[in-house]
């Protein structure tokens, strides 16, 4: 009988337990209202179950039991209220996840800043003037540019849309009068696509069969000593008019820059600003400058500029621009005529001379350029 109404009081205390924790409802108590329950049907399975016993210091033992057992329940409730976090807790993270990204937004635009402070460049792109066609040697597809880098005269040269091999000729002059590199450098991977360039010494390009890993090489041994991946970047061809190229470098007054095609933002270009050293990224823009119908791009100042054309061949025309400083607009500005596409087009930001391969024939632009807030009042 004591054995019964021990049990019925503590069957009592559950109910009641589960009732005010019911009446309370907030986020955290779900979980606490289950586990009374669970508690309750383990309870009436074990403690009406008839007890026949005469044995007084057994029915003791019992009662023992059950009170050892609401002092148990009272500490796991309390465990579980301690583990289980507080709906003003909840709140507290999710106000300190919004402080943390706010700080990371904050953290780029700052990156962003000082690009634009520490390289005051002020050049806008306002004509292509004129055309001049060096040579032409090797395959319909390739590249051929200059190290940007000053006091740097050499002029490297690569063929195909796959190779191992980089030629390099002393100057413009020992390439435009021989048909001999000073030089063939033979890497240990192989490059892919059209979209390398030379800086400072160092050879960057798109490693062939990765979709965006980008390598760097020392040209004095011929050696990789870095690399990295670019995310989001090798799923679309950069330019739907050179399809075997899917990540284009670029080097302008502001450092060392690659473009790439995101079909997550509707095939539209993206261009990315690498540091050369170590090849970490600065920065990243999403354009809105299409890679349809496009064959080319180049940067000049922290502007990309993007040529298009049509599958048939034609005259070049810049139609598209995004000035990471918001700073211009430029009307549509074409290229004087010359033979089919495009396949390669870079900017030399010492000589301000794009350097294009068109079919197999080694070009060169001279571009004129104005102030972007001359640029920006037209």
């Amino acid at each position: 009988m004591i054995l019964m109404m021990s049990d019925t009081l503590l069957l009592l205390l559950l109910s009641v337990s589960v009732a005010c924790v019911q009446s309370q409802g907030s986020s955290q108590d779900a979980f606490i209202i289950q586990y009374l329950e669970r508690r309750l049907v383990q309870m009436e399975v074990g403690y009406f179950t008839p007890f026949i016993t005469s044995n007084m210091s057994e029915v003791k033992n019992q009662v023992d039991g059950v009170s050892a057992r609401v002092d148990r329940l009272e500490r796991e409730l309390e465990y579980l209220e301690n583990k289980i976090p507080s709906q003003s807790d909840i709140e507290m993270e999710e106000s300190l996840l919004e402080q943390q990204i706010k700080a990371a937004e904050l953290d780029q635009l700052k990156k962003k800043a000082k690009i634009q402070v520490q390289n005051d460049c002020s050049a806008a792109l306002s004509q292509i003037k004129s055309v001049k066609i060096v040579k032409k040697v090797g395959d319909a597809i390739g590249s051929w540019f200059r190290d940007p880098t000053e006091g740097s005269d050499k002029v490297f040269l690569l063929s195909g849309i796959r190779n191992n091999s980089v030629l390099q000729f002393g100057s413009l002059q020992s390439f435009i009068e021989t048909s001999s590199p000073e030089k063939v450098l033979l890497l240990p991977v192989q490059w892919q696509g059209s979209g390398h360039v030379v800086y400072d010494g160092f050879f960057y390009c798109h490693k062939a069969d990765t979709p965006n890993q980008i390598l760097k090489v020392d040209l004095l041994n011929g050696t990789v000593v870095d690399s990295t991946l670019l995310p989001g970047a090798g799923r679309l061809p950069v330019y739907s008019l050179n399809p075997n190229t899917f990540l284009d470098m670029a080097v302008d007054e502001l450092g060392l820059w690659v473009i790439h095609a995101d079909p997550e933002y509707g095939g539209n270009l993206v261009i990315t600003k690498l540091d050369k050293g170590t090849l970490a990224v600065e920065y990243t823009w999403d354009t809105q400058c299409k890679s349809r119908d496009a064959e080319g791009a180049f940067l000049i100042c922290g502007t990309l500029y993007v040529v298009y054309n049509t599958r048939y061949g034609g005259r070049s025309t810049v139609q598209c621009l995004y000035d990471i400083h918001d700073t211009i607009h430029s009307p549509v500005m074409f290229f004087p005529k010359r033979y089919t596409s495009h396949s390669s087009i870079q900017y030399h930001p010492g000589d301000q001379q794009l350097y294009a391969w068109d079919d197999g024939y080694q070009t060169i632009y001279k571009v004129e350029s104005r102030r972007k807030d001359q640029a920006a009042a037209h």
